[in-house]
């Protein structure tokens, strides 16, 4: 063979070789990536080919599929949609998949390694594909009746309930909300309806009740009496706070004072401090505490922690570096303390489960086509916060509050209550901005509590009058229906 033959022979070979290669790399190493491609249209015709597994509360689906003329056969349909969309997300032909529906995207679309077996059967037999079920531990009840409360209120603002012994959600709604099921085709409409919901200013698609954070205001209270008790800054919850009214903040000439003028806030006690929301008691305890204290105790429950429910959940932050006017104002709830609504809830249902904070979660079982289990979730304690003495001390503070104090409209016949309101300030000129109004509860029967409650609510776009604006008179009454709901009241 001549030398310019044995070159191209040579060069051929390379070619040859590398394309070789190439094909193996792209059947063994890159198969999977590009089967779950999102750019790859044939993996998406074939996963919208056959309905998607669903979603069941209280043993009904709050999900569906229907057929559609086009490529993609199946598009998700939600029941109820706007109520159980921060539990739900979405599942959409073209914006992908969130929340329960990402994170059991393989089992709802019935493609999880643990139904291998099931999917082998399937080909074998011809029989056409189907996708497992996510069975969740709201109450439907709960549920119903925290959105509608939100609604008829016409108010942006969220409710969480929880069973304190073991950590189940029992409801999450946030509002404004949505319905998943206008954008869940691929259709240029539907299209453009999800580009008007991530445009409205009301940003219905927010979950205010978990990714969002907001200052807790004097519902934090709670933690700071747990927090002065558990490190001995006070002795009982009778024993005075030496702290005058009005307060002045550490190394500043900077007074704050109370919301009730009238309240017996001078030297006052836990006790009555948390009766009246004295800011001055609370502000006092936690310089006492100091920083690090503070902060202990709130990571405790949960604060400056990645949560999990087992969706993602937006992290409620106690800062590790304050100064001392700054680590009063935590006392109250204020400076640069965050918290979402569930973390709130996580406080109250730990006090009221005697100081052990439960992890959250929604997903009680997961199961394939056949009914057949392939997960079931069992509570999980996150920590003993304070001792069980600390805990009753507290819950004491708060069946008082409720009783004789700012709490009374969360009180239910024949049922032990514990509560506390709260009014946050925010923004960078609180003159102007309008106040958020929380409120935080448990209900007693027996032994334990049944359900805790933590509901935020937003009134800047509220036609009411700033005076108007307070936990108790705007969560009070969302709490105590919400707690009925739970209680079968």
């Amino acid at each position: 063979m001549n030398r310019p033959l044995r070159h191209i022979a040579v060069f051929c070979g390379v070619l040859v070789l590398a394309l070789l290669v190439r094909a193996t790399w792209v059947q063994f190493v890159q198969a999977d990536a590009l089967a779950n491609d999102d750019n790859n249209r044939r993996v998406k015709i074939e996963a919208f080919s056959y309905p998607r597994g669903n979603i069941i509360v209280g043993g009904k689906p709050i999900t569906g599929s229907v057929e559609t003329a086009g490529d993609f056969k199946y598009k998700r349909v939600y029941k109820d949609g706007p109520m159980y969309a921060p539990i739900t997300g979405y599942a959409s032909q073209s914006q992908g998949t969130t929340f329960l529906e990402g994170v059991y995207k393989d089992i709802l679309s019935g493609k999880d390694d643990r139904l291998f077996l099931k999917r082998a059967k399937d080909v074998l037999t011809g029989e056409k594909p189907r996708g497992g079920d996510v069975l969740t531990t709201i109450n439907e009840k709960a549920q119903r009746t925290a959105y509608k409360a939100l609604t008829d209120l016409n108010a942006k603002g969220a409710v969480v309930a929880l069973e304190p012994a073991t950590g189940k959600i029992l409801a999450m709604a946030s509002t404004p909300s949505y319905d998943p099921s206008v954008f869940a085709g691929s259709s240029f409409k539907e299209g453009d309806k999800y580009t008007s919901l991530i445009k409205d200013k009301a940003k219905p698609m927010n979950n205010r009740a978990s990714l969002e954070i907001y200052p807790p205001g004097s519902t934090f209270k709670i933690l700071t009496a747990a927090a002065a008790l558990e490190h001995g800054i006070v002795p009982d919850i009778d024993t005075p706070v030496q702290a005058p009214v009005p307060y002045t903040l550490p190394q500043t000439a900077t007074k704050v004072g109370n919301d009730i003028a009238t309240a017996p806030c001078a030297n006052a006690s836990l006790k009555v401090g948390m009766q009246w929301s004295c800011n001055n008691t609370y502000l006092e305890a936690a310089n006492r505490l100091g920083t690090d204290k503070m902060r202990e105790t709130a990571e405790k429950f949960g604060f400056n922690q990645k949560i999990f429910t087992p969706v993602r959940t937006a992290t409620s932050g106690y800062p590790k570096k304050l100064d001392k006017p700054q680590t009063a104002l935590t006392g109250m709830g204020q400076g640069s303390l965050t918290s979402t609504p569930l973390q709130m809830a996580m406080v109250v249902a730990g006090l009221a489960n005697n100081g052990k904070v439960m992890q959250p979660y929604m997903v009680e079982e997961t199961r394939g086509p056949d009914l057949s289990t392939i997960e079931k979730f069992e509570p999980k304690e996150l920590s003993q916060a304070v001792s069980e003495s600390t805990a009753k001390k507290v819950q004491e503070m708060m069946e008082n509050t409720a009783e004789n104090g700012t709490a009374k409209k969360a009180l239910i016949d024949g049922v032990k209550v514990g509560a506390k309101t709260g009014t946050a300030q925010h923004g960078a000129d609180v003159r102007d901005e309008r106040p958020y109004a929380w409120f935080v509860s448990y209900a007693k029967q027996g032994n334990g509590s049944p359900v805790a409650v933590a509901v935020f609510v937003d009134p800047s776009d509220m036609d009411i009058p700033r005076k108007e604006i307070a936990g108790g008179k705007l969560g009070g009454p969302i709490a105590k229906k919400v707690m009925e709901a739970v209680l079968g009241k």
